[in-house]
């Protein structure tokens, strides 16, 4: 069921895994020589070539003021045993030491070289500039600069860039995940219920439909399939209809005939037999033939509805005008039910229907018929045409007493009526020829509190 998710997943994986894999081997290669230029081993090296710098000239300045020392070139200070309590701190710690000599950095920035000789309870000081070296002031530099790379070394930061890349790359790659997780749920979600309603619809039932709550193409899709899915069992119920009526039809040639054969002969007998009867008898057996005339003129009556209702004429579809039609049918049939107000309502510019023309004039015709004679005097009928989703529409309606539910199983079924001006098989040979037109005729809410019938029909090119 979630293959489709699985393949998108699947592919999102195989084309940016090995991309990611690249871009994290190139970027730490890159930051690999990044940081080897980086300052801090600059510093470390420097500072390791100053501070052995400055103990070679501190060794060179020593050596040398021992030299000036020995040849006696050297100036010096005394400083007296017995004044040793106005000595500085370096010469007491000198003299209380085992230490025979010692050379220590005096001045504000270690400046100045000093020289400690042991004279008895003397100490002798030779002093000696650097000029405008400072070795304190180095060496400090030097405790910061080694603090500074330790600092550096300890938090490791190539190591520490290095796991920010990746779990910078990991989480992005991650979030792309599962927001593609989303996304194929999003798309598969709608195109498994796709494919669900297709095998219900294949396997034939067509009243399935799919909800939809999305504007986007795949719910255009489904949109499309509820359609197509109404449009089979609209297809369906008017192919079953037409087959019903198909058979109804073969039926109604057979009775006709059968019965065609049988009335002619019966109605030349009865005919004969009156002719032949001695004149006391004949009025009685001409009201009694009379009766018989009359029944078997009204079966005749059956017989040539149910030859019309078999008969097949083609179909010639043409631009027809639907409003012009329903004008023309209202005028033609209005003289003979001069007590129903009649009503007409249309749309502005509406376009033509694709139709056999003489077909929507039959159609009409029985509608308005059975409207009237439903409405009654003092009724009112509306004739209502507009277009609606590509469909040329034309309603009738009626303020009779509309029809009830009994009736609507079987109100476009063929039925054979006996009364006087009806066959009972208006309805049925209407709406076979709406559905030979390409459209339909079907009962709706009638707008005058009766019946209300709808013809659909194409819209012409």
């Amino acid at each position: 069921m979630n293959r489709l998710r699985t393949r998108l997943i699947a592919a999102f994986v195989a084309a940016t895994v090995i991309p990611l894999v690249a871009t994290v081997f190139i970027m730490t290669s890159l930051l690999e020589r990044s940081l080897s230029f980086a300052t801090t081993e600059e510093l470390d090296r420097l500072s390791e070539l100053l501070h052995q710098t400055a103990l070679d000239y501190y060794q060179q300045a020593r050596e040398s003021l021992k030299e000036d020392v020995k040849t006696g070139i050297a100036p010096h200070r005394v400083l007296l045993g017995a004044n040793r309590a106005e000595w500085p701190s370096s010469a007491i710690e000198f003299l209380e030491s085992n230490e025979s000599e010692r050379f220590d950095l005096t001045g504000d920035q270690g400046e100045d070289l000093e020289y400690f000789d042991r004279h008895g309870d003397d100490v002798w000081v030779y002093t000696q500039r650097f000029g405008n070296i400072r070795l304190e002031e180095i060496t400090a530099q030097y405790r910061r600069a080694r603090e500074l790379v330790e600092t550096a070394r300890a938090r490791d930061l190539r190591k520490g860039l290095m796991t920010t890349l990746i779990v910078l790359v990991a989480g992005v790659w991650i979030v792309s995940l599962v927001w593609l997780i989303y996304l194929a749920s999003r798309m598969s979600h709608p195109i498994q219920q796709l494919t669900s309603g297709l095998s219900e619809l294949a396997a034939g039932n067509l009243g399935t439909r799919i909800a939809v709550d999305r504007k986007d193409e795949i719910g255009q899709a489904i949109a499309a399939f509820n359609h197509t899915a109404g449009q089979l069992e609209q297809n369906r119920e008017r192919l079953v209809y037409l087959t019903q009526i198909a058979s109804w039809q073969t039926l109604a040639r057979k009775m006709a005939h059968e019965l065609k054969n049988s009335l002619t002969p019966i109605r030349l007998t009865v005919e004969e037999i009156l002719a032949r009867q001695p004149e006391i008898e004949r009025p009685f057996m001409t009201q009694a033939a009379q009766i018989v005339v009359n029944e078997i003129e009204s079966l005749e009556r059956r017989v040539r509805a149910f030859s019309v209702f078999s008969a097949e004429p083609a179909v010639k579809l043409t631009a027809v005008d639907v409003h012009r039609v329903l004008e023309e049918r209202i005028s033609f049939l209005k003289p003979g039910h001069a007590e129903v107000d009649y009503r007409i309502e249309s749309d502005p510019g509406l376009p033509r229907a694709r139709a056999d023309e003489d077909r929507v004039k039959g159609i009409l015709t029985n509608l308005l018929e059975n409207a009237a004679e439903a409405a009654g005097a003092g009724g009112r009928i509306l004739g209502r045409s507009y277009a609606s989703g590509g469909q040329i529409v034309v309603e009738i309606h009626d303020s009779g007493p509309g029809v009830n539910e009994e009736t609507m199983k079987t109100l476009f079924e063929p039925t054979i009526t006996f009364k006087v001006r009806g066959m009972g098989l208006g309805l049925s040979i209407a709406r076979k020829d709406a559905l030979v037109c390409g459209g339909d005729l079907m009962l709706v809410d009638g707008k005058l509190g009766g019946a209300g019938f709808r013809l659909v029909l194409p819209k012409g090119e």
